[in-house]
């Protein structure tokens, strides 16, 4: 099965606490245990004590909250619904670890989760993230979308959704909000820069098909020539069928006559590993480092390497990359620059470069975040993000603008 970045992993990609299965287990079967100076058990109805499994931690205060909101809380039935609280001490317990990426999901949330993942669902197609403020940005918006269309840009900072204020909102929360029956209209507040301001954007909810990629031979003044000599790459994301596109791509820039490739990663959020580990192989000698997975427990990290035929590596190889590359993207871009097979152009990447995987429960999924992926120089992704080579403002590349800056500053970078 694939190893995904962000969506699945090999149970699954993106945030799960192991702790829950074992201390507070499935259903209403909650963890408890006496503390080091009170004896005391106290029996709570409808709910069942596991066996003491950490000598270091009692539960006891735990219970006694239970009694005290039980016995006190103004509202009965608010609180006499013990499966609504025990998802909310679930959600306090994995909300300590304060990663926005790990997350649980109640059964009706994981339902829409996993509807989400498959890679069709009705929304607005942008890939939501939080920024280093742990505010709720749009990390890109997706290719011939309603987002797209809309104009929302990667960095854009969502305020509300409707009139929901998103502060403190995680990424998943959000999508619950923006997604939607086809045909239906959600209103976002945006923020692009300080400067502008917030702005609202009215988009109508549609079946979303992710694209994957494109390919045409340009010229030096970037315009598509079937007789020009670079090989320009457009990849969206790194999912299931990225890998055998992306050898359909590299196979037509030979047969061509290409001699050189453009590798534009702009606004691409990522996908599975093993996408970027095998698009890697065509750029990198066999047996190269792409990257390293980093465990909790040392022992248990790995390094990934390059499988490929590595048939592209003499050819002079440009990356673009933007504030909406995220993942995958900074995996491939970062093992390429280390590497020194590759330029990198651009701006600063996202910097989201932890794993996650997803496990089932009981009632409900969750999701845990499980590694750092490291570049093989050891340079963490996460937060960090991919520096480029050179570095291509914002500011110069604007939606009015014909000419596509970015793209000259790549083609400019293959003849230095």
């Amino acid at each position: 099965m694939k190893k995904p970045i962000h969506g699945k992993r090999i149970l699954v990609v993106v945030s799960v606490c192991v702790l829950i299965a074992a201390a507070l287990g499935y259903g209403y079967y909650l963890g408890f245990s006496r503390g080091s100076e009170v004896t005391k058990n106290i029996t709570i109805q409808g709910v069942t004590d596991p066996q003491k499994n950490d000598s270091s931690i009692s539960f006891q205060e735990f219970w006694n909250v239970w009694n005290i909101l039980k016995s006190k809380y103004v509202s009965k039935d608010t609180v006499g619904d013990n499966q609504k609280l025990l998802f909310g001490a679930i959600n306090g317990l994995v909300d300590s670890l304060n990663d926005p990426y790990t997350v649980f999901f109640p059964p009706k949330e994981a339902k829409s989760f996993s509807d989400e993942i498959s890679g069709q669902f009705g929304g607005i197609g942008a890939e939501i993230g939080l920024n280093k403020q742990n505010q709720l940005v749009i990390i890109a918006p997706l290719k011939d979308t309603p987002a797209e269309r809309a104009g929302l840009q990667a960095g854009d900072r969502i305020t509300r959704i409707d009139d929901l204020d998103t502060a403190g909102l995680l990424p998943e929360e959000a999508v619950q909000h923006i997604r939607g029956r086809e045909g239906t209209q959600v209103t976002l507040t945006v923020i692009h820069n300080e400067k502008e301001g917030e702005k609202k954007v009215t988009i109508t909810r549609a079946i979303i098909q992710i694209p994957t990629l494109d390919f045409k031979m340009i010229n030096n003044q970037g315009k598509e020539d079937l007789h020009g000599s670079i090989a320009y790459i457009k990849l969206y994301n790194f999912y299931e069928k990225a890998p055998q596109l992306f050898q359909q791509a590299a196979v037509k820039s030979i047969l061509l006559g290409a001699k050189s490739i453009i590798l534009d990663l702009r606004n691409n959020p990522g996908g599975y590993l093993d996408g970027a580990q095998s698009i890697a192989g065509w750029f990198l000698p066999n047996g190269t480092k792409v990257v390293t997975e980093a465990f909790q427990d040392p022992s248990q990290s790995q390094s990934l390497f390059s499988e490929g035929p590595g048939v592209l590596s003499s050819k002079p190889i440009v990356i673009i990359i933007n504030k909406g590359s995220a993942s995958a993207s900074e995996i491939l871009a970062g093992a390429l620059q280390d590497n020194k097979k590759a330029v990198i152009v651009g701006e600063k990447s996202f910097g989201k470069g932890t794993v996650q995987e997803l496990l089932p429960l009981e009632q409900g999924m969750i999701k845990v975040t499980i590694a750092h992926w490291l570049t093989p120089n050891g340079n963490m992704i996460d937060k960090n993000g991919i520096t480029p080579d050179i570095s291509v403002a914002e500011s110069t590349s604007t939606a009015s603008s014909t000419e596509d800056v970015w793209l000259q500053a790549a083609i400019k970078a293959l003849h230095n």
